[in-house]
């Protein structure tokens, strides 16, 4: 009994062997590792077993041990980083002129000769006093360290300034912030790039391509995002209301005249005899021969109607008075 046993577990201990030898000789070397870094970028690797290696869009963290550059976390716990303040620096104003299109003019003019440009203008006008007042708006951007000059030559020959406000807004910790996600996405793009360069088999390039192609994209948003916080700090932004002095004046009440209420009470009645006559003419033009048409159909449909209407009733009468002959009789 122990010797068919002993030779059972022989026969299976030698296919087990020939089967590792076999696998360990033609399973291809990157293919390993590629599957074992790819477990390190991908997602969810926490908790019940490893997640499959590339079906998250992005690697969310890299081995210590692989890692080429810090995270966003590390950026900021590393101790002080030699990193000057990042601030936005914005202004809005109103200024009260003669002329405001031709002050906006010369703002624009500004603009582009302290190296900015302009944003955004517009002209219109004030009706609220009953005339018509030139009024505008305009928005430029000029070199941050330049905007006490610009607002004080914005300022100049202004007859008058009711409101102005400056604010700023410290975006360094989000600036650090952005450059530290970004080292981190380009040292896991690098190694991805690298890992697609060993790969042979197709699959494995397959996966690899799309990781990095998510991964790029991801790097291009912090890009746009970091441009962005550097364009607003250098380029602050000047909002300018243009009010026309005319529109700041205290509203005149006129004399009255007299002669003024009788003339226009003259001119509404001319209007209101005018209108009358006009009526009249379309009334016995227009109204009272469509009138006349549309009442002979109607009288013509009348009269059949009440033909046909006493035909059954005199009908009906001979036969009642038939039928009561014959009672009597």
């Amino acid at each position: 009994m122990k010797r068919p046993l002993i030779i059972v577990f022989s026969v299976v201990a030698i296919f087990l062997l020939i089967g590792l030898t076999t696998m360990r000789a033609f399973a291809p070397k990157v293919g390993n590792t590629f599957n074992a870094v790819s477990r390190d970028l991908s997602y969810g690797s926490g908790g019940g077993g490893a997640s499959p290696a590339l079906e998250a869009p992005m690697p969310a963290q890299l081995p210590a041990s692989e890692s080429a550059g810090p995270s966003p976390q590390d950026a900021f716990s590393a101790g002080p980083v030699a990193q000057d303040r990042l601030v936005i620096e914005n202004a809005d104003l109103a200024i009260v002129v003669k002329d405001p299109k031709t002050r906006m003019k010369e703002i624009s003019d500004l603009a582009k000769q302290m190296g900015g440009y302009v944003v955004s203008s517009n002209l219109g006008e004030d009706i609220s006093t009953g005339q018509k007042v030139p009024q505008g708006s305009i928005v430029i951007r000029v070199p941050s360290e330049k905007l006490d000059e610009a607002l004080t030559k914005i300022k100049a020959g202004a007859i008058d300034v009711p409101h102005e406000n400056r604010s700023g807004q410290d975006v360094t910790s989000q600036y650090v912030d952005l450059q530290a996600q970004l080292t981190a996405k380009q040292a896991a793009e690098k190694k991805l790039l690298e890992i697609m360069d060993q790969a042979t088999r197709s699959e494995d390039v397959l996966n690899a391509y799309s990781q990095v192609q998510s991964i790029q994209t991801e790097i291009e948003q912090l890009k746009g995002q970091i441009k962005y916080l550097e364009e607003s700090a250098a380029l602050s932004a000047i909002t300018v209301q243009l009010i026309a002095e005319a529109s700041t004046q205290p509203i005149e009440v006129g004399p009255w005249k007299p002669e003024g209420a009788a003339k226009q009470a003259i001119q509404d009645l001319i209007f209101f005899f005018q209108n009358f006559v006009d009526f009249l003419i379309r009334f016995v033009l227009l109204t009272l021969p469509a009138l006349v048409l549309i009442a002979i159909p109607l009288f013509v449909l009348y009269l059949i109607g009440r033909a046909v209407y006493r035909r059954v009733r005199r009908t009906t009468v001979n036969v009642d008075e038939g039928k009561s002959e014959e009672v009597k009789k």
